[in-house]
């Protein structure tokens, strides 16, 4: 992944923060332009966002190959490095533009 998505995703609290601005972004555009509810935004985003974090889960995952790493009952093709902050500011990047195409469709669609 991108030394940019590296930097944004270093920490925690930084992770969530760019995701909580991406989200509040995009919510504000889908409630200005497309005349949602908030609520209904909310939650259209959260079912765009969960679906694809299962897409973008197991990419580029690698297996811990030391075996002084391993610790007993650990699964043996758990990623060595998740990179869940990452994945999560991906995700959620990737679920930005999903749900905005998604919600014009909807327009276009008459529902």
């Amino acid at each position: 992944m991108g030394p940019i998505l590296k930097a944004l995703a270093v920490s925690t609290p930084r992770t969530l923060a760019v995701m909580a601005g991406v989200v509040t972004v995009v919510v504000v555009l889908a409630v200005s332009l497309f005349k949602l509810t908030v609520f209904g935004a909310l939650a259209l985003f959260f079912v765009v966002w969960w679906t694809l974090l299962f897409v973008i889960l197991p990419l580029r995952n690698q297996v811990e190959e030391d075996p002084e790493r391993i610790v007993p009952g650990q699964d043996p093709g758990a990623p060595a490095l998740p990179r869940l902050r990452e994945k999560a500011i991906l995700t959620t990047l990737l679920s930005s533009v999903v749900f905005l195409l998604a919600i014009q469709v909807f327009e276009l669609a008459g529902l």
